[in-house]
Order: C-alpha cells, then sequence, then structure tokens
C-alpha cells in the first residue's frame, strides 16, 4: 500500500512554514502561486521507505509558477524559500532535491520530467509529443498531491494528462506492447527453449513479464511508474488480485529443459508442460477479456497478435 506519510510531513510544512512566508512577504501574489508534492521521487508516490531514504530524502514542497510570475517575483519567492529551508537543517534537502523542490515554472516542471517542451500556456500536447511521451516519466509528472492552486494552471495541465492517452495514441500503445507480448512469450520463447538457448529465452521471458505489466495499465488507463515500482501499483491496481498473482508467478518461473526434451518448435502446439508457456497463456486470456470489455476486439482468440489489425482500424 502506498504511504502517504512525506506528503503529509510535506503539507504539514507548507501549512505550518511555507504559507505563512507567503502571506508575510508575498501578500499580493498568494493566489498565484500553486503548492504541492509532486515530481521525481519515491515519496511522490507514497513509496519511500527506511532503505530509499539514503539519498534525496527531506521535506520539502513545490512551489509553480507560470512564466510571467517566475519573472516578476520568482527569483525573491526562491530566496525567500530556500532561507526558510536553511532555518530547519533537519529538513535533510539534499542539492539533487532542493532541484526537485522550491521554486519553478509551470512549464519547467512538467517539461522537464517528460523531456519535452511542452505548451503549458495553451494546455496543448501535439500528437508527435504524445506518441514520444515514456509511460513512467508521464506517471511522475501526475503523481504526489496538490496543496493549493487558486489560479489552476498547474492543475490544468495536470488534468489534462491524467485524462489520458488520446484514443489513437492509447491504441498505438496497446499494439506496441501486444507485439512484444506476443514476439517474446506466445513464439520466441518456445523456439529458444526448443534450442536449448536459456539465455535468449530467459530475455523472452522477462520482456514478456514487462509487456504484460504495461498492457494491463494501459488496459486500466493508468500511467505506471518508474519500472522498480510497476508491479507495486499493478498490485495496487488489481482488486481482484488474479492477474497480479499470475504475473509474480510468472517472474518467479524458473526455466526448465527437461520439459522440452524431445520437442521440436511448432506454432500450432502450446507445450503447457512449461509453467512459463501456462502462465502466459493465462494473462494472455485475461488480457483478451479486457480488451473486449473495452470494445478492441470482438473475438477471444488468446494469440494476442491477430488483435493487431483490428485494434488499429480506428486509426486508418
Amino acid at each position: 500500500m502506498t504511504d502517504k506519510r512525506q506528503i503529509n510531513y510535506s503539507r504539514n510544512f507548507y501549512e505550518q512554514q511555507v504559507k505563512p512566508l507567503i502571506q508575510n512577504e508575498f501578500p499580493e501574489y498568494e493566489n498565484r502561486i500553486a503548492v504541492g508534492l509532486a515530481g521525481e521521487g519515491s515519496d511522490c508516490f507514497g513509496y519511500e521507505d527506511y532503505m530509499s531514504r539514503d539519498h534525496d530524502f527531506g521535506t520539502g514542497v513545490c512551489l509553480w509558477l507560470t512564466d510571467e510570475d517566475m519573472e516578476l517575483f520568482g527569483s525573491r519567492l526562491s530566496d525567500a524559500y530556500n532561507k526558510l529551508i536553511d532555518m530547519h537543517p533537519g529538513n535533510n534537502l539534499t542539492a539533487r532535491l532542493r532541484e526537485r523542490r522550491g521554486v519553478m515554472t509551470i512549464h519547467d516542471f512538467y517539461s522537464s520530467i517528460l523531456g519535452v517542451d511542452l505548451d503549458t500556456r495553451n494546455m496543448h500536447i501535439s500528437e508527435e509529443d504524445w506518441r514520444s511521451l515514456d509511460h513512467s516519466c508521464l506517471a511522475t509528472a501526475v503523481n504526489g498531491e496538490v496543496f493549493r492552486d487558486d489560479l489552476g494552471a498547474f492543475s490544468s495541465f495536470r488534468g489534462l494528462l491524467l485524462d489520458y492517452y488520446p484514443e489513437k495514441i492509447w491504441r498505438m500503445r496497446i499494439v506496441n506492447e501486444i507485439h512484444k507480448f506476443s514476439a517474446s512469450l506466445q513464439v520466441n520463447y518456445a523456439r529458444c527453449m526448443s534450442r536449448e538457448d536459456t539465455v535468449a529465452a530467459r530475455l523472452c521471458h522477462l520482456h514478456g513479464v514487462e509487456a504484460a505489466m504495461q498492457l494491463y495499465f494501459l488496459m486500466k488507463r493508468q500511467y505506471p511508474p518508474y519500472y522498480k515500482w510497476t508491479f507495486r501499483r499493478l498490485a495496487e491496481l488489481d482488486t481482484d488480485g488474479l492477474f497480479s498473482k499470475w504475473v509474480k508467478e510468472l517472474a518467479e518461473a524458473d526455466l526448465d529443459l527437461s520439459n522440452w526434451e524431445g520437442r521440436t518448435y511448432s506454432g500450432k502446439y502450446l507445450n503447457l508442460n512449461d509453467q512459463i508457456v501456462l502462465l502466459a497463456e493465462r494473462l494472455a486470456e485475461q488480457l483478451v477479456k479486457m480488451m473486449r470489455e473495452h470494445g478492441l476486439i470482438e473475438n477471444q482468440d488468446p494469440y494476442l497478435e491477430r488483435h493487431i489489425d483490428e485494434i488499429l482500424i480506428m486509426n486508418n
């Protein structure tokens, strides 16, 4: 489960320290400063634990301004905020964490995380940019909490991202992951095991695990976080626990060449004696069910590659 203690610490720091600072020194701009905790760092996801506190850990907030307000008073606000941080050494903000917190423009926050020069003023993301955006970076851009945003400019762009991919991009991303899943787990894994090439088979195995998780997030219309938190977030979303159970079993399954003795590869037959093949097919059936629920496909064929043309019909 997520742990929001650090987010709550930051909210309390804002209410007790940063908010009075703004009210005392920048009263005329108070309703133009968006404040919250979001962006890079496991604390923004609620995944902070004692092991991850050995680096980039501390209490602070983000203060988001428009480009115009940054020119008008951003430098003074930044100086005042940094002095406040220095007065509270217990906050333990490292140099790197200071870069992730403090005063920044709305444009720079989103553009830096997503790696694209975004038009935050006009609330627009081009199709080309949507194609290039990374799943986990999108999760980073919309995590955490916004404590205050009277102006609404920061939250409006956040809402645009939270509305998820445009339909065309969504379908294209689904197709990309379907191809990865099918190629790695439903075809090439069996070929590699038949050849006794266990290194290649393991690569197919792990690529398939990743693709299965990415497809689940796409079906849930959620952005997956950084890879080390992907399964944790999937397990939170999987309320009945079946999909996450099979993903975990698949990830932990051993390669066993004894299941392939005397077998030659055939695309017509599945070697369900191999636990990896069996679990891959179970996950494929669940993914087919979810795609049917979304109206993406009509038939129930568990070989995912066969659904690509049907899913892409809208894009033609």
